[in-house]
């Protein structure tokens, strides 16, 4: 009684036994004999099935195996990410309430109307965005407070002169000529003015279109590709591949696209994929080790790792960069850990702790919500090269590599952001979560690190 307690206190895993269940009954297998084919007991496999045990890589492998299916199509992945955007979409309008405990039922039933939910919730803050962009270029573009001025300086200059001719009716001709002039002069002034205005505006408009920034269409393009661009592998030329894909839609897209193409094919020169992963394979996975057989800086193998090909012998591989302002530049979510679209990621990510010791490699098993555990290995590196008359720049780069055997007790337990996090007790805690569960609501004070 104990262990279906404390099976019933775990994070509910809403889809991954779920769906093992809907498989079996489709193929016809009975609970027992599946059971009995992978080595596992009935009763687990049926604590499983409703979601009250999780399942570890070699389990779902050999599931996988039996029910002749692949097993990512078994993992809740893709649909963690789901859900975590549709919890940050419940908290964009705090006025409409919404059911938050039924979002995994939505996500299991209606998958398609999930992902329609994200995607306008994905477009809706592109367009936040975007407008915030055109505001701050209103507000700090000279060319546009130029033009500004321009209007309302002439403006005021016909208005004057028209006040003083309804407020003169017994103006001589000649007065009245001159003021006739005036207002003839600054009304062309004003036409020529506006029309140079809206054709800035229509530049910028045009310059503007498409996703709320390029770096978020450089996302796209990687996360479009599985974050592995064969074309690259093969030599093909950075700037060609950013001017052919649709995502990049604007030249400020195609231009950041070309430097992170142009480093992607940089690796892998340096790391060729066959022999690179046949390396990885041997070293199981240790960057270190990769970096000294190749010759390479450890960030260049965490990038390599995490640009693998999916492989049923390698674990699910995520990767995130950010700057020393703590803006992430690269993301690519593994399952069980959604990276946050927009906003901050979670403060607690070794990504952040590594930006305090430059040149310092962190490792750390890191645990979420949900129970899943990865190797979270992260460093601060130079971004460009070093240089007297200036201080470095960093970056700081982490792997994420997902355990197989979770059985780690000493972890780090992080989450994908403050607002879709529900642990209570967070001294990193920044806002309070939307998601009204226990403490965290009020944990926004006006002492300690309680932020």
């Amino acid at each position: 009684m104990r262990d279906i307690a404390k099976g019933q206190d775990m994070p509910k895993s809403a889809l991954t036994g779920s769906r093992i269940r809907e498989h079996r009954l489709m193929r016809g297998i009975k609970q027992a004999d599946l059971a009995r084919s992978i080595g596992i007991s009935a009763s687990y496999l049926n604590l499983i099935e409703h979601n009250r045990r999780r399942i570890g890589g070699k389990t779902l492998r050999a599931l996988s195996e039996v029910l002749k299916i692949d097993a990512s199509t078994l993992t809740q992945g893709a649909e963690r990410a789901v859900v975590t955007e549709l919890q940050d979409a419940a908290a964009s309008d705090s006025e409409v309430a919404v059911e938050l405990d039924q979002i995994d039922d939505l996500v299991a039933r209606f998958p398609g109307w999930a992902a329609k939910i994200t995607a306008q919730h994905r477009r809706l803050r592109a367009l936040e965005q975007t407008m915030g962009g055109l505001n701050d270029r209103l507000t700090h573009d000279p060319v546009l407070s130029e033009k500004m001025h321009e209007v309302l300086s002439t403006v005021s200059a016909i208005r004057s002169t028209a006040s003083i001719l309804v407020g003169t009716p017994d103006l001589g001709t000649d007065w009245q000529a001159r003021f006739h002039s005036n207002i003839d002069t600054e009304s062309r002034r004003l036409a020529e003015s506006s029309a140079s205005m809206a054709s800035h505006l229509d530049r910028l408009s045009r310059r503007d279109t498409g996703r709320a920034t390029p770096l978020e269409a450089v996302f796209a393009a990687f996360d479009g590709r599985g974050h592995h661009l064969a074309e690259l592998e093969e030599g093909a030329d950075p700037a060609e591949l950013a001017d052919k894909l649709p995502v990049l839609d604007s030249a400020e897209a195609r231009s950041l696209a070309r430097r992170y193409f142009e480093t992607y094919r940089a690796d892998a020169r340096a790391m060729p994929l066959a022999e690179f992963e046949a390396a990885a394979q041997d070293a199981h996975l240790d960057p270190a080790a990769l970096a000294g057989q190749f010759g390479v800086p450890l960030e260049a193998v965490f990038r390599r790792l995490a640009s693998l090909p999916r492989s049923a012998t390698l674990p699910d591989i995520g990767l995130v960069t950010c700057d020393a302002s703590g803006a992430l530049l690269v993301r690519k979510s593994p399952s069980g850990l959604a990276l946050p679209w927009f906003g901050a990621g979670c403060p607690l990510w070794p990504l952040f702790a590594a930006l305090s010791s430059p040149g310092v490699p962190l490792r750390r098993v890191v645990e979420t919500e949900d129970g899943a555990q990865f190797v979270a290995m992260a460093l601060a590196h130079p971004s460009g090269p070093l240089r007297f008359d200036r201080p470095p720049v960093y970056h700081a780069t982490m792997l994420l590599v997902a355990q197989d055997d979770q059985s780690h007790t000493n972890t780090l337990p992080v989450g994908s952001s403050c607002r879709v996090c529900t642990r209570d007790d967070c001294d990193a805690r920044r806002e309070p979560t939307v998601l009204g569960r226990g403490q965290s609501q009020g944990l926004l004070t006006t002492g300690g690190n309680r932020s």
